[in-house]
C-alpha cells in the first residue's frame, strides 16, 4: 500500500483547513475512512484517490488567492456561477473542471 495519497489528504487537511467530513464529502469516502487516511493507516485508491488529487489541486490554488481558513467556507457555499451548487458537491461529482474555471476567475479576474 502506498501512502502517497494519505499524505495528500493530510496536506489538504493542513493547507485547506478541511475537516475529515469535508474531505469525505468531496471524495465519496466515509469520515471514518478519511480519519484512517489522516492517521496514515490507509490510503484512498481508484475514484476516491482521483477526487482527492483534484481536491488537492483546487485547495492549493485557492490558498494562493483567498485566506486559507476561508477555503472550507468557499467550498461549502452555494455559488450562483454553479447554479447555486456548492463547489465541494461538484468536486464529489467529478466536475473538477467547472470548479477549476471558477477559481481561474478568482486568480485572474480580468481573464474571465
Amino acid at each position: 500500500m502506498t501512502l502517497a495519497y494519505a499524505e495528500e489528504a493530510i496536506h489538504i487537511h493542513d493547507t485547506g483547513h478541511l475537516s475529515d467530513r469535508e474531505i469525505a464529502r468531496a471524495t465519496g469516502a466515509a469520515p471514518s475512512t478519511v480519519r484512517e487516511w489522516l492517521a496514515r493507516r490507509s490510503a484512498p485508491t481508484g475514484v476516491r484517490a482521483e477526487r482527492l488529487a483534484e481536491l488537492s489541486s483546487l485547495v492549493e490554488r485557492l490558498a494562493r488567492v483567498i485566506r486559507p481558513t476561508y477555503i472550507p467556507v468557499w467550498l461549502n457555499k452555494p455559488l450562483p456561477a454553479l447554479d447555486d451548487d456548492k463547489p465541494i458537491d461538484r468536486i464529489a461529482l467529478g466536475d473538477y473542471r467547472t470548479v477549476a474555471r471558477l477559481i481561474s476567475g478568482i486568480e485572474d479576474p480580468g481573464a474571465s
